[in-house]
């Protein structure tokens, strides 16, 4: 039982390492649509 832990520990770090190395390698384009929204004036109170 012990080494079933070990097993998903380590699975859940590599996955984990390897996320945060996907995250700063990969070349993730900003968002480029504008958007405008015109909010009430009822929505904010005085």
């Amino acid at each position: 039982m012990a080494k079933l832990w070990l097993i998903l520990i380590i699975l859940i770090l590599l996955s984990v390492v390897g996320a945060g190395i996907y995250l700063m390698t990969a070349d993730i384009p900003a968002p480029s649509q504008r958007v405008e929204k015109t909010l009430p004036d009822d929505a904010f109170p005085n």
